[in-house]
């Protein structure tokens, strides 16, 4: 009998059902006799023992369930040793409900504060595998996460909407895409949609570029202009400044996001009007993409293996068109960001499109 303990942390997304799925699944499939654990709203159901017990039938019919069986909630990790309001020490909290549990193994799906915090775990003697979740993809030691292919979908068809109206009104058209730190969601999307223009967090713009590209566009005959815009894009001055120095300017400005500041700073360069659309939180939600149904579960099935193999310490990646095992040591605290000099984006400058730079 195996007891296995499961919960899923950080932001939701697409297809964390279908991968717990394929965990569980291939645990019954085996002939082991296991128990499964859900732990409830992520890491704060194992420091606080809030679960639920579950079966078979339980990983039934979610395959194309967006969401989370189970809740999620983010617990960060540069607060996870700190005591909680009631002096509670959260990492002792999670080891004493692990083995009270009499758990043999934790299940871990997440991006990367959920994968430090797993590092940690392991590194406190828990056996732990964990499954990459996030719309990102910035988890390093793993070429795709889960959710990702399918919030491109989705920014992709908002992308693909935008221009029908945009061309009918003359407009130039911003949609601000998630990612405050990497491009790949906003790059794949804006790419997918036919964007002129894409600004990611990896290649500061320069608004005078961006400029030029609109005018551009106008000189040849087109009189709309779509721009997809990464929430975490940045200018070249502003790329100059510190963390903490960029925090108290956002603070002052009078606009929401970088793409409000941007439309203003356009309309008023170029006399065009500019209007934002932001999908937002569409972007993590609704029934997961064939592409991730079938990714989640070769994940989800390869963590099963692991569990029945007896190897814990590792995160089940993707690379090179394979499921691989990586250590957390190795994936914990790192950020995969684009190349601004990738293929990808070469390719993409060969098109026509603009980076601002």
């Amino acid at each position: 009998m195996k007891r296995i303990g499961m919960l899923t942390s950080g932001g939701d997304c697409q297809a964390l059902n279908a991968a717990m799925r394929g965990v569980v699944k291939t645990l019954l499939n085996s002939g082991e006799q296991i128990e499964i654990i859900g732990f409830l709203d992520g890491y704060r159901g194992l420091i606080y023992s809030k679960y639920r017990m579950l079966s078979g039938s339980d990983f039934s019919g979610i395959l194309t369930v967006g969401g989370t069986i189970l809740g999620t909630s983010r617990t960060p990790f540069k607060t996870i040793k700190d005591p909680d309001e009631d002096g509670l020490n959260k990492v002792e909290a999670m080891k004493s409900n692990y083995h009270k549990l009499g758990l043999d193994c934790l299940v871990v799906l997440g991006g990367n504060g959920t994968h430090k915090t797993a590092n940690l775990l392991s590194k406190e003697g828990l056996n732990v595998v964990t499954l990459p979740k996030t719309i990102d993809n910035d988890l390093w030691g793993t070429d795709m996460t889960f959710g990702f292919q399918s919030a491109v979908d989705i920014a992709t068809d908002c992308i693909d909407k935008i221009h029908t109206t945009a061309s009918s009104h003359g407009r130039i058209f911003i949609v601000e895409v998630m990612g405050h730190k990497v491009g790949w969601l906003t790059l794949n999307a804006g790419l997918a949609g036919g964007a002129d223009i894409i600004l990611i967090p990896e290649i500061p713009y320069d608004l005078n570029k961006i400029i030029d590209a609109v005018n551009l566009r106008m000189k040849r005959g087109s009189h709309f202009t779509i721009i997809a815009v990464a929430e975490g894009a940045i200018s070249v001055e502003d790329s100059k400044l510190s963390k903490k120095e960029r925090l108290k300017k956002m603070e002052k400005s009078k606009f929401p996001s970088v793409s409000y500041e941007l439309a203003d700073q356009i309309s008023q360069a170029t006399g065009q009007e500019v209007r934002v659309t932001v999908p937002g939180h569409t972007q993590r939600g609704g029934s997961p993409c064939p592409y991730d149904r079938v990714f989640a579960t070769r994940l989800g099935a390869e963590a099963g293996n692991l569990i029945l193999k007896g190897e814990y310490g590792f995160m089940v990646g993707y690379k090179s068109r394979e499921i691989v095992k990586v250590s957390l040591e190795d994936v914990a605290g790192k950020l995969k960001a684009l190349d601004p000099e990738a293929g990808i984006i070469k390719e993409a400058k060969m098109v026509g499109v603009s980076f601002g730079d």
